[in-house]
């Protein structure tokens, strides 16, 4: 699984926190680890354990890209606010 930023050695828990569309995401496809207690596995292992079979997770994985290459293009956009003075 090849995510933007390398986002599939991160801790489930990290990714979550940082990114909670994409546990929306990986609930779709029925992944519970989104909730676990201890959410030390790595996003790639959290999908690859599922044995959801390779079309499956190569749509997951294209959802989580398409999602953090709209993230990445809001953030760096520049900001419309006209900052003009009172």
């Amino acid at each position: 699984m090849k995510l933007v930023n390398n986002l599939g050695e991160e801790q489930i828990q990290n990714v979550v926190k940082n990114y909670p569309h994409i546990g929306d995401i990986l609930n779709r496809y029925e992944i519970g680890c989104v909730e676990c207690g201890v959410g030390i596995c790595l996003l790639k292992d959290v999908v690859s354990i599922h044995a959801l079979g390779e079309e499956a997770e190569a749509k997951i994985e294209k959802q989580i890209n398409d999602y953090l290459d709209t993230k990445n293009q809001q953030q760096q956009q520049p900001s419309t606010h006209s900052g003009g003075t009172l």
